[in-house]
């Protein structure tokens, strides 16, 4: 990389983390998350790789879904499951009220629920999660931040963690720049996704600091996973029902 890619524009503003961000324009946004973390979050191959070996158990998993947004990832995974015959329960959560607020209004998805909550708050509780998840949470925190979630996600979880991001590259913000130029008009995808990219880790910064335990894993195109385990699943129980439909890795629903 060269230029301004040689470092994390970490202190690069984005529109809606504004509180006084124009509200219609927040709600176009989290109603866009859903199109774009399709194409681009790769939450499929990561379920049907890493996460529904988790729920082939008598009585399914649980899920904690860390700065949810608007819920889009959460209602995904929650049908996923329920198409393979697995039972997941879902706990999404995220710092924002707005957020919340706008994922409560979605037609409500059997097994998830959401609350306003930062991952502190249900580590005081002493609750624990057989799996633990984010979705573009990570660029969005400072150094010390990103600290406490990962100490929270290791007292919280009790089986696999994986917090998924995108991985700083101009090609990356080239791609987005162009897709979104002209689409999802009213909202802040455009500035903020382009703001994203550019907080964003590289492969190599984020596993320099990964703390003793945590994996950096590469995705294509241009995602960096995070990940975090305690121990292995155990094996497809008899009588676990799993769908013949194939698996399409492309994060459709």
């Amino acid at each position: 990389m060269s230029g301004g890619w040689t470092a994390r524009a970490e202190h690069l503003p984005e529109v809606m983390d504004d509180p006084r961000c124009d509200p219609v324009g927040l709600e176009r946004t989290y109603a866009a998350f859903d199109t774009v973390n399709r194409v681009v979050s790769g939450w499929r191959p990561v379920y049907t790789r890493d996460l529904r070996p988790w729920l082939i158990r008598p009585g399914g998993a649980t899920l904690l879904d860390i700065g949810c947004g608007g819920g889009d990832v959460a209602r995904h995974l929650a049908r996923w499951a329920r198409r393979d015959g697995l039972k997941l329960r879902i706990t999404a959560i995220d710092a924002d009220a707005r957020a919340i607020a706008y994922a409560t209004e979605q037609p409500p998805e059997p097994g998830v629920t959401y609350r306003q909550a930062l991952s502190g708050d249900l580590r005081t509780e002493g609750q624990h999660f057989d799996l633990v998840i984010s979705n573009h949470l990570l660029h969005h925190l400072s150094g010390p931040e990103l600290t406490a979630l990962l100490a929270d996600t290791e007292a919280l979880c009790t089986g696999l963690a994986v917090h998924g991001d995108i991985e700083r590259h101009p090609l990356a913000y080239a791609v987005f720049r162009a897709a979104t130029a002209r689409t999802f008009p009213g909202s802040f995808i455009h500035v903020d996704g382009l703001r994203s990219i550019r907080r964003s880790y590289t492969h190599a910064e984020l596993a320099a600091v990964a703390p003793p335990g945590w994996a950096a894993r590469r995705q294509f195109p241009f995602r960096n996973l995070l990940t975090w385990h305690s121990g292995e699943p155990k094996a497809n129980p008899s009588g676990a029902r799993m769908s013949n439909r194939p698996d399409r890795g492309d994060g459709r629903a």
